[in-house]
């Protein structure tokens, strides 16, 4: 079977790891070998760079964090996402270049241009299928902060840096609809994850 890739997107408080655990489940249960990531890390040294991305005690300028992600990014396709397709496994990230167009793009407002350009060097692929977990900002925030957990750098913006997040997102799906599956994170858990078991379901059928 080829290999595929799927990432799963959203704003904060989505519900990522939720819908990453079924979707995981679902491929599995096919018989499919799944390798399960994370953007940005994922490998040595892609987790050194999240470390010092998300970390609050750092002022990093725009530019500064696109390029650190997509240097994550290149990281990670090389040693870890184009090995494991090129085997016929299945990669399941949590976020993938549409995050760095909703959030350095949108949020930051770094022409969208500019990263395709890092797109098509340094990442070389697209995923196969996104879900986008799409959520009310103040309801993501309300999750966030009912973890208790405190806050990375990136989560500590303000809520028109989310607004613009989210939007950006939709326009993503609006610019290529086939590629993307919208799920209302709104809901209950148990509806968001029969949701997402159904849009895999329907990629298996395209895919067969």
């Amino acid at each position: 079977m080829t290999g595929r890739l799927i990432s799963v997107e959203g704003g904060e408080g989505a519900g990522k790891s939720s819908a990453m655990a079924a979707v995981r489940a679902a491929i599995e249960g096919r018989g499919v070998e799944v390798v399960q990531t994370r953007e940005p890390g994922g490998t040595p040294v892609g987790e050194a760079i999240r470390t010092l991305l998300l970390d609050p005690a750092h002022s990093i300028c725009a530019e500064a964090e696109l390029l650190l992600m997509f240097a994550a990014r290149a990281q990670l396709v090389r040693e870890l996402v184009r090995p494991a397709l090129e085997r016929g496994a299945w990669v399941l990230s949590d976020r993938f270049t549409d995050a760095s167009f909703a959030y350095q793009g949108g949020g930051r407002g770094i022409d969208g241009g500019l990263i395709a350009e890092l797109e098509r060097w340094a990442a070389t692929l697209k995923p196969d299928l996104t879900l986008l977990l799409d959520v009310d900002v103040r309801q993501g925030h309300a999750r966030v902060a009912g973890r208790g957990a405190g806050k990375d750098r990136i989560e500590r913006e303000r809520e028109d840096f989310f607004e613009r997040v989210r939007a950006t997102y939709r326009q993503r799906v609006a610019a290529e609809p086939q590629r993307f599956a919208v799920i209302d994170a709104g809901q209950s858990q148990e509806a968001v994850i029969a949701a997402v078991t159904a849009a895999l379901d329907q990629a298996f059928a395209r895919w067969a």
